[in-house]
Protein backbone atom coordinates (compact mmCIF):
# COMPACT_ATOMS: atom_id res chain seq x y z
CA UNK A 1 0.00 0.00 0.00
CA UNK A 2 1.24 3.44 -0.93
CA UNK A 3 0.16 4.92 2.41
CA UNK A 4 2.43 2.56 4.35
CA UNK A 5 5.31 3.08 1.90
CA UNK A 6 5.09 6.86 2.36
CA UNK A 7 4.98 6.40 6.13
CA UNK A 8 8.13 4.23 6.08
CA UNK A 9 9.94 6.62 3.72
CA UNK A 10 9.02 9.54 5.99
CA UNK A 11 10.50 7.78 9.02
CA UNK A 12 13.60 6.82 7.01
CA UNK A 13 14.10 10.44 5.90
CA UNK A 14 13.81 11.52 9.52
CA UNK A 15 16.45 8.99 10.59
CA UNK A 16 18.75 10.06 7.73
CA UNK A 17 18.32 13.77 8.56
CA UNK A 18 17.18 14.39 4.97
CA UNK A 19 15.23 17.61 5.51
CA UNK A 20 14.26 18.06 1.86
CA UNK A 21 12.78 14.57 1.52
CA UNK A 22 11.23 14.77 4.96
CA UNK A 23 9.43 18.02 4.18
CA UNK A 24 7.62 16.66 1.10
CA UNK A 25 6.97 13.23 2.60
CA UNK A 26 5.49 14.81 5.74
CA UNK A 27 3.17 16.96 3.65
CA UNK A 28 2.01 14.01 1.52
CA UNK A 29 1.66 11.77 4.58
CA UNK A 30 -0.49 14.42 6.28
CA UNK A 31 -2.59 14.85 3.14
CA UNK A 32 -3.11 11.07 2.96
CA UNK A 33 -4.30 11.04 6.57
CA UNK A 34 -6.62 13.97 5.85
CA UNK A 35 -8.00 12.21 2.77
CA UNK A 36 -8.75 9.10 4.82
CA UNK A 37 -10.51 11.21 7.46
CA UNK A 38 -12.59 12.95 4.79
CA UNK A 39 -13.64 9.55 3.44
CA UNK A 40 -14.39 8.27 6.94
CA UNK A 41 -11.77 5.55 6.72
CA UNK A 42 -8.95 4.29 8.86
CA UNK A 43 -5.77 5.75 7.31
CA UNK A 44 -4.36 2.29 6.56
CA UNK A 45 -7.48 1.34 4.62
CA UNK A 46 -7.07 4.23 2.15
CA UNK A 47 -6.84 2.62 -1.27
CA UNK A 48 -3.99 3.26 -3.68
CA UNK A 49 -6.18 5.11 -6.21
CA UNK A 50 -6.94 7.80 -3.61
CA UNK A 51 -3.29 7.90 -2.54
CA UNK A 52 -2.23 8.37 -6.17
CA UNK A 53 -4.59 11.35 -6.50
CA UNK A 54 -3.02 12.96 -3.41
CA UNK A 55 0.49 12.38 -4.77
CA UNK A 56 -0.43 13.73 -8.21
CA UNK A 57 -1.85 16.85 -6.58
CA UNK A 58 1.37 17.32 -4.59
CA UNK A 59 3.45 16.94 -7.76
CA UNK A 60 1.29 19.50 -9.53
CA UNK A 61 1.83 21.93 -6.64
CA UNK A 62 5.58 21.32 -6.81
CA UNK A 63 5.53 22.06 -10.55
CA UNK A 64 3.72 25.36 -9.89
CA UNK A 65 6.21 26.28 -7.14
CA UNK A 66 9.12 25.41 -9.39
CA UNK A 67 8.00 27.88 -12.04
CA UNK A 68 8.09 30.73 -9.53
CA UNK A 69 11.55 29.79 -8.26
CA UNK A 70 12.93 29.46 -11.81
CA UNK A 71 11.67 32.97 -12.60
CA UNK A 72 13.26 34.25 -9.37
CA UNK A 73 16.52 32.47 -10.33
CA UNK A 74 16.61 30.48 -7.07
CA UNK A 75 18.55 27.52 -8.46
CA UNK A 76 19.13 25.83 -5.09
CA UNK A 77 15.40 25.75 -4.34
CA UNK A 78 14.67 24.52 -7.88
CA UNK A 79 17.04 21.58 -7.28
CA UNK A 80 15.28 20.79 -4.00
CA UNK A 81 11.89 20.82 -5.72
CA UNK A 82 13.21 18.54 -8.48
CA UNK A 83 14.51 16.15 -5.80
CA UNK A 84 11.14 16.19 -4.00
CA UNK A 85 9.30 15.51 -7.24
CA UNK A 86 11.68 12.64 -8.01
CA UNK A 87 10.84 11.13 -4.60
CA UNK A 88 7.08 11.31 -5.21
CA UNK A 89 7.14 10.03 -8.80
CA UNK A 90 8.43 6.68 -7.49
CA UNK A 91 5.03 6.08 -5.85
CA UNK A 92 3.02 6.59 -9.04
CA UNK A 93 2.17 3.70 -11.36
CA UNK A 94 3.48 3.67 -14.91
CA UNK A 95 1.19 5.98 -16.89
CA UNK A 96 -0.43 4.75 -20.09
CA UNK A 97 1.06 6.05 -23.32
CA UNK A 98 -0.99 7.70 -26.04
CA UNK A 99 -0.75 4.53 -28.15
CA UNK A 100 -2.00 2.36 -25.28
CA UNK A 101 -4.93 4.73 -24.77
CA UNK A 102 -5.71 4.71 -28.50
CA UNK A 103 -5.56 0.89 -28.52
CA UNK A 104 -7.93 0.64 -25.53
CA UNK A 105 -10.41 3.07 -27.13
CA UNK A 106 -10.38 1.09 -30.38
CA UNK A 107 -11.59 -1.97 -28.44
CA UNK A 108 -14.68 -0.15 -27.15
CA UNK A 109 -18.00 -0.47 -28.95
CA UNK A 110 -19.14 3.04 -27.95
CA UNK A 111 -16.39 5.52 -28.78
CA UNK A 112 -18.27 8.67 -27.72
CA UNK A 113 -16.22 10.93 -25.46
CA UNK A 114 -18.45 10.57 -22.37
CA UNK A 115 -18.49 6.78 -22.70
CA UNK A 116 -14.71 6.61 -23.18
CA UNK A 117 -14.10 8.90 -20.21
CA UNK A 118 -16.37 6.76 -18.02
CA UNK A 119 -14.56 3.60 -19.11
CA UNK A 120 -11.11 5.02 -18.33
CA UNK A 121 -12.20 6.53 -15.02
CA UNK A 122 -13.65 3.18 -13.93
CA UNK A 123 -10.83 0.93 -15.19
CA UNK A 124 -7.66 3.02 -15.40
CA UNK A 125 -8.10 5.70 -12.74
CA UNK A 126 -4.68 7.05 -11.75
CA UNK A 127 -2.93 5.15 -14.55
CA UNK A 128 -3.58 7.63 -17.33
CA UNK A 129 -3.84 11.36 -17.84
CA UNK A 130 -7.54 12.07 -18.33
CA UNK A 131 -6.74 15.13 -20.49
CA UNK A 132 -4.80 12.88 -22.85
CA UNK A 133 -7.66 10.35 -22.88
CA UNK A 134 -10.08 13.14 -23.82
CA UNK A 135 -7.79 14.36 -26.60
CA UNK A 136 -7.38 10.87 -28.07
CA UNK A 137 -11.12 10.13 -27.72
CA UNK A 138 -11.94 13.26 -29.75
CA UNK A 139 -9.83 11.87 -32.60
CA UNK A 140 -12.27 8.94 -32.86
CA UNK A 141 -15.30 11.26 -33.27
Amino acid sequence: MIYEDIQKANIEALKNHDKVARSILSVVYGNLKLESINKGLNAKSLDDADAIKVIQKAIKQLDEERIGYVEAKRDETVKEIDYQKEILVKYLPQMMSEDEIRNEISKLSDKSVPSVMKHFKANFNGKCEMALVSKVAKEFN
